[in-house]
């Protein structure tokens, strides 16, 4: 995992340290490689520079199951409204902009 520097300038609270690992250990270690390869690395990359509220969304959606969490992610199966918003829509594009690429070059 990447080292955790959410602040432009390093400030960061030891709570909001805490909850970002808390949240890049939940996003790696999914059991289902498919959604490990997609929500960690978004964790590492995207997660540290998110608002509160945009934190709290994506634990919501990693609360969820991986089967359905990947299938709205991919756009396989349709995302319930109260997960269909801004914070999915980062995961998606980043899912499209960097993980697809990496699928494409033999990842895993």
């Amino acid at each position: 995992m990447a080292e955790i520097d959410a602040r432009p300038n390093g400030d960061i609270t030891e709570d909001r340290k805490v909850r970002l690992g808390r949240i890049q250990f939940r996003a790696w270690r999914r059991g289902f490689r498919e959604a490990d390869m997609v929500l960690g690395p978004f964790a590492d990359a995207v997660a540290p520079a998110m608002t509160d509220d945009e934190l709290t969304a994506f634990e919501a959606l990693l609360d969820q199951e991986d089967q359905y969490l990947y299938g709205w992610i991919i756009e396989r199966d349709p995302t319930p409204a109260e997960f269909d918003g801004p914070v999915m829509e980062q995961v998606r594009a980043y899912m499209r902009e960097h993980v697809a690429a990496h699928v494409g070059r033999g990842i895993g």
